[in-house]
């Protein structure tokens, strides 16, 4: 008894020590029995941009996912308090289109010390991912589960038209969040460029054949582009004039995941396959934690550019190969975290997502759906989408998809 007020008292003389008014820190708990760490927290910006007072830094215990956030202040630190533990400490901040993140993964704290935090500067997107449903649904009234239907929205997030003619479309590598990096060095730091496995897709057009006026949406049909309601119920109509729909019979013939699009799809609005480096029978986006990317060739075309040979890559230490996609061409990209597991590390750099969305769970028919800005949709008068850079800010997981009725 003597040991443990002994042991108990240490505790709290160091919590006390560390306590400041502005300071978060854990409840006392039995999860931590260790005492709390002064951590300093150094927002640092490109050249160019000064800090900034009120930026709020997020950190959180990766096992356990707890997570604290306190402001900058006006040199751009941040305090906190915590226990010993594995961290992982972000930061976001946006003025006009300038949008500045940040992430120092796997940060391990046993005692005070001092986290830098560079922050990545990129543009805010004209033309965003809107809502990723990937993750399947139940067959029900039927037995089983469901994943032919998975889809995109693109959405135009600016005051001007843009035009869809020659977007691409991919998925990088690994397939899942929970997988081996072979494209990833011995640091685990990700290479300078995106490897695009499997497939590029290509929308078709001569430049102004595919217009989304402000606000408007455009839904990608990843699978079947058809009714899938017929048959499941709680699943989603595809079959729509408005819908483009990645399907081509001779790169992926599989019927189950690709049947020939439905009487209402247009055969303008069918995107190519540019290239196929992997050896699938269906275009294989994970149910549970997928990345997708929307770019755009810039230079040359992206036939010429699959064309060059050392743009086609193979993974150290794999037989996957990928196309090496710049991320000077990225529009916007989203990576997906699978909420069952601990283990997803990161695929997208901080200038594409610096952060991630969570999918809980597959076949519930969920879907991640970015969130409304509602104040500029007040200001602008059609619907403004959230766009940081960052999907665990702009994301939500919805408990049905947007297009089931």
């Amino acid at each position: 008894m003597k040991r443990f007020l002994l042991l108990l008292l240490t505790a709290l003389l160091a919590a006390g020590c560390l306590e400041t008014a502005d300071v978060p820190r854990p409840a006392p708990s039995d999860t931590w029995p260790s005492a709390l760490h002064a951590v300093t927290v150094r927002v640092i910006y490109p050249d160019g941009y000064p800090a900034r007072p009120g930026v709020e830094v997020q950190v959180e215990e990766i096992s356990s996912g707890t997570a604290y956030t306190a402001p900058t202040d006006a040199d751009g630190i941040a305090r906190f308090s915590l226990p010993d533990g594995i961290w992982r400490f972000s930061s976001s901040d946006r003025t006009g289109r300038d949008i500045f993140n940040g992430t120092a993964d796997k940060v391990v704290v046993t005692e005070g010390r001092t986290v830098d935090l560079p922050l990545t500067h990129s543009l805010a997107g004209t033309l965003v991912i809107k809502e990723l449903y990937c993750g399947g649904c139940s067959k029900a009234p039927e037995e089983g589960t469901y994943q032919s239907d998975k889809y995109a929205i693109l959405h135009n997030n600016d005051t001007e038209t843009v035009y869809l003619d020659s977007l691409c479309l991919g998925m990088v590598s690994p397939y899942n969040a929970t997988a081996v990096n072979h494209w990833a060095d011995a640091s685990g730091a990700l290479p300078a460029f995106a490897p695009v496995v499997e497939a590029v897709w290509q929308v078709g057009g001569s430049g102004t054949d595919f217009p989304l006026p402000p606000g408007g949406d455009a839904v990608v049909a990843i699978n079947g582009a058809i009714d899938h309601t017929l048959q499941y119920p709680l699943s989603i109509n595809l079959n729509r004039p408005d819908v483009f729909v990645c399907y081509n019979a001779v790169s992926y013939p599989n019927p189950v995941y690709h049947p020939a699009p439905g009487d209402q799809v247009r055969p303008e609005r069918i995107l190519s396959v540019v290239i196929k480096t992997g050896q699938a029978n269906a275009y294989p986006l994970s149910i549970s934690s997928p990345t997708l990317l929307l770019f755009r060739a810039q230079g040359a075309t992206i036939q010429d550019h699959v064309q060059v040979a050392e743009n086609i890559l193979q993974a150290p230490g794999s037989t996957e190969r990928a196309t090496r996609i710049p991320y000077g061409w990225v529009i916007d990209g989203i990576e997906v975290f699978d909420g069952r597991s601990t283990g997803n590390k990161k695929r997208l750099p901080d200038s594409v997502d610096a952060g991630f969305a969570i999918q809980s769970d597959v076949f519930k028919g969920h879907s991640l759906m970015r969130k409304v800005d509602e104040e500029a949709t007040a200001t602008n008068g059609f619907e403004v989408l959230v766009d940081t850079n960052n999907s665990s800010n702009d994301f939500y997981e919805s408990e049905i998809q947007s297009l089931h009725r």
